[in-house]
């Protein structure tokens, strides 16, 4: 108890709950909801699967180098903790500015708009009810997560195990049951590769493995992190680019590339269906939801923990670093708060469908920016403390730099792409990012002046 009383929290996650965590988080909608988009994108099969394997490499390979971060450095704040200790105050919160405004409400935002719309569809209601049944859902999670981190951590064990469970299914069938050919992996005949559609392709697949780094935002709440972290998120890493190549596979060996396009409520549903009529459909669709619905549970657990952590360091306003019932409340409140305002204030009700597209890429090119320079810590901490890690990234330098050169790549295929296409949000989130470094010193001559 005194450890709650002083605002603490406690190391309540096991190797378990930890793997589920980092899988839960990062399979939600982009596996289930991007495949139709990006054969209306990419006209070559060949090439969407290249893009699921060259980021589920580079992922892993930032995964390993994390690892060994979070060995060094196992605290609550994940990637705050790494850049903190690497370049200093101003980039640590900087990246605590990137998750109040951007990533944090837009990835938990997206999420919840996607399980809304899936709802709406379940119930009959109209698209213009989407924005507010995903705030709703926001509500809720937050107070189930304000209930503490055992029964969070417990929630998003069940809700893993039946994503899991469903895109294993949905693989087998679309491999063993339903009647299809590998004849589908042809290129579509008379079609060439768009440039900026390929960009806006990739943006797609980085969607579907964001999310891996959330395990180590918790890493002060796992039991023996120096022993069990690096098992956690290889052993999770390892899990999401099987269960995605696979997936993948059966999807084109079940459909071919123009009718996934066409797909009019998604290409699982289409391959279920096809097996066992529309109760089929019903079934993916219900392990969707639950999908989805994990991957917002898990967001909304862990995202929370860097602006505790940040307060916590006196970068930001003290109240955001008090907890209760070992969670991190008033962080939680108020992501919850900014992911309903970032609902409303983005929905648009001439174009109820846009919500989510619009969430997505008004952050994921802003996160995984950031997560450059946090792979980038692996090579300053080397040379700053140089002494034995409990896990070492293999192959150094290799690993780091194949993820920096990949990321690096796949950052500008995605803003390129994105602004032939009209959309300036990620660049917009860029600039809002690079806007915390004199937010930053602005803080910092507040906070000297009120202590002088």
């Amino acid at each position: 108890m005194a450890g709650e009383q002083q605002g603490e929290l406690r190391r309540v996650i096991g190797f378990w709950g930890g793997t589920a965590l980092i899988i839960g988080v990062t399979i939600g909608s982009g596996i289930f909801r991007k495949p139709a988009t990006l054969a209306q994108l990419v006209p070559d099969p060949r090439v969407i699967l290249g893009l699921w394997a060259g980021c589920g490499v580079v992922s892993i390979c930032g995964a390993l180098a994390m690892a060994e971060l979070a060995s060094l450095l196992p605290k609550t704040g994940g990637l705050y903790a790494y850049l903190r200790g690497a370049y200093g105050d101003a980039a640590a919160f900087v990246f605590g500015w990137i998750y109040l405004l951007i990533a944090t409400p837009a990835t938990i935002g997206a999420l919840a708009t996607f399980l809304a719309e899936l709802l709406a569809g379940v119930a009959g209601l109209p698209l213009a009810s989407v924005p507010f049944v995903a705030a709703g859902a926001v509500a809720v999670l937050t107070c189930v997560n304000l209930a503490g981190t055992v029964s969070g951590t417990a929630l998003g064990n069940v809700l893993t195990a039946i994503k899991v469970g469903a895109l294993f299914v949905l693989a087998v069938v679309a491999l063993f049951v339903v009647p299809g050919t590998f004849g589908h992996l042809r290129p579509v005949p008379g079609t060439s590769i768009d440039g900026p559609a390929l960009g806006r392709a990739a943006a797609s697949v980085i969607w579907a493995f964001d999310g891996w780094i959330a395990v180590s935002m918790v890493a002060g709440e796992v039991k023996n992190p120096e022993k069990i972290m690096t098992r956690i998120i290889v052993a999770g890493m390892l899990a999401i680019v099987v269960l995605y190549l696979g997936a993948n596979i059966g999807y084109f060996h079940a459909m071919a590339l123009p009718d996934m396009a066409v797909a009019p409520d998604g290409v699982p549903a289409a391959i279920m269906g096809a097996a066992f009529g529309p109760w089929g459909a019903t079934l993916i669709g219900a392990g969707v939801m639950c999908s989805v619905l994990g991957a917002l549970h898990g967001s909304v657990l862990t995202r929370a923990r860097v602006p505790f952590a940040l307060a916590r360091d006196r970068l930001t306003f003290d109240f955001l670093g008090r907890a209760k019932r070992s969670t991190p409340h008033a962080s939680l409140l108020i992501q919850g708060v900014v992911a309903i305002l970032l609902i409303a204030v983005l929905r648009d009700p001439a174009k109820p469908g846009r919500l989510f597209d619009k969430l997505t890429t008004y952050f994921v090119v802003v996160e995984w920016f950031a997560l450059l320079f946090a792979v980038g810590a692996v090579f300053v901490f080397r040379k700053k403390d140089p002494r034995p890690r409990p896990f070492s990234v293999p192959f150094y330098p290799w690993v780091p730099l194949i993820f920096i050169a990949g990321t690096t790549a796949g950052l500008a295929a995605i803003v390129w792409g994105e602004w032939m296409d009209g959309n300036r949000s990620p660049v917009w989130g860029l600039l809002i990012a690079l806007a915390g470094f004199p937010v930053y010193w602005a803080w910092r001559k507040l906070s000297l002046t009120r202590t002088s």
